[in-house]
């Protein structure tokens, strides 16, 4: 499947280094007013080349909109087309790859499948993508702000520098705004350094990233089988280096007593019915109770590392395989605005 959503549906194509990626939007509200350039700053944020954190590679990520919007910037309520184009291709890093399997990336199981892959970059199977999705998700964002959803995601952790199990249960023990959601400098520096002297080494390292919805009014959300929860832990394990999804308390609840995790409920004139706490995450039945909704997304290590390694030819042989390119050290640096946007994208789904 190509295609993300119900009501609100994104459909994506384009591989990482052909001519172009680019998506279609479809069910987005008629007549409302697009904010570009916010729009080019949340693209930005996924862009690459924008730190020694991430791939070198530059490619500027101005999405060209072909449909669904009039001079005025007004959408018109057609399907949304927009096309992103490869600028930066260098097609020939990869030639070695046309015979070759990578380990833990998707060649093998591309070529299972299909009987034919694209080598360069990976193709559709390429963290490229997902500029696709920050596109969509920053229309998505905007339309939601307007009916008082807001989203934050950050980076809470990388290799063995982790703060994300103390967000989660920051979280849950008291109520939270945007702006809250922060972590501390010290341990801001010590993820930076982790993931520059895994660079350094030829290496890579996995990361998590914690999401805050707030605005999110009581009962969004479909029982049994399209429970809020399930659509954003299918959305964020689209994400092509996704390995877990824990939402509210997460996998913590299972250590605990159900005595010490009870979210009790109270009612403020004000406020209306809220609870105590939040270890639900702001769902409950999958369905949300109005509290803020949040999450943790844990992230592998970036498969392709600047080493010799062992593999296989499409001769089944043994062999090696010495990468070039441009790679993220640490995917999870620039999946940080990918999260955001899938939320989005959920969120408005259910709303639309």
């Amino acid at each position: 499947m190509n295609t993300l959503g119900t009501k609100l549906r994104v459909t994506t194509f384009g591989e990482s280094h052909g001519p172009a990626i680019g998506g279609v939007i479809d069910g987005f509200p008629s007549g409302f007013k697009i904010d570009f350039d916010s729009l080019l700053q949340e693209v930005a944020k996924r862009s690459p080349g924008s730190s020694l954190l991430v791939t070198q590679r530059k490619e500027p990520d101005i999405p060209e909109f072909l449909s669904g919007i009039n001079e005025e910037g007004i959408t018109l309520g057609t399907p949304i087309g927009f096309i992103i184009r490869n600028t930066d291709n260098r097609g020939k890093d990869y030639s070695e790859l046309a015979e070759k399997f990578r380990s833990n990336h998707a060649d093998y199981t591309y070529e299972a499948k299909y009987g034919i892959r694209d080598p360069k970059g990976g193709g559709r199977s390429s963290a490229r993508e997902t500029a696709n999705w920050v596109v969509a998700g920053a229309l998505a964002q905007q339309w939601l702000k307007e009916k008082g959803v807001e989203i934050s995601s950050i980076l809470s952790g990388a290799g063995k520098v982790s703060y994300s199990s103390v967000l989660l249960q920051e979280l849950s023990e008291k109520p939270f705004s945007i702006s809250d959601v922060k972590i501390p400098d010290k341990i801001k520096d010590e993820i930076e350094n982790e993931i520059l002297n895994a660079k350094n080494q030829g290496d890579s390292l996995g990361g998590s990233i914690t999401c805050l919805i707030t605005g999110v009014k009581p009962g969004i959300g479909d029982p049994v089988f399209d429970k809020l929860h399930s659509r954003l832990a299918q959305a964020m394990m689209s994400i092509n280096a996704a390995k877990g999804f824990e939402y509210g308390l997460g996998i913590k609840a299972s250590t605990v007593k159900g005595s010490e995790v009870l979210d009790t409920f109270r009612y403020d004139e004000i406020k209306g019915i809220y609870t105590e706490t939040n270890y639900s995450g702001g769902i409950q039945g999958g369905i949300s109770n109005g509290m803020p909704i949040f999450f943790n997304v844990a992230l592998k290590p970036t498969p392709t590392i600047m080493r010799e390694v062992e593999t296989l030819n499409k001769n089944n042989g043994r062999t090696t395989l010495t990468m070039k390119g441009r790679h993220d050290p640490c995917v999870a640096v620039r999946a940080v605005p990918v999260v955001k946007a899938l939320a989005a994208l959920v969120i408005a789904d259910f709303l639309v």
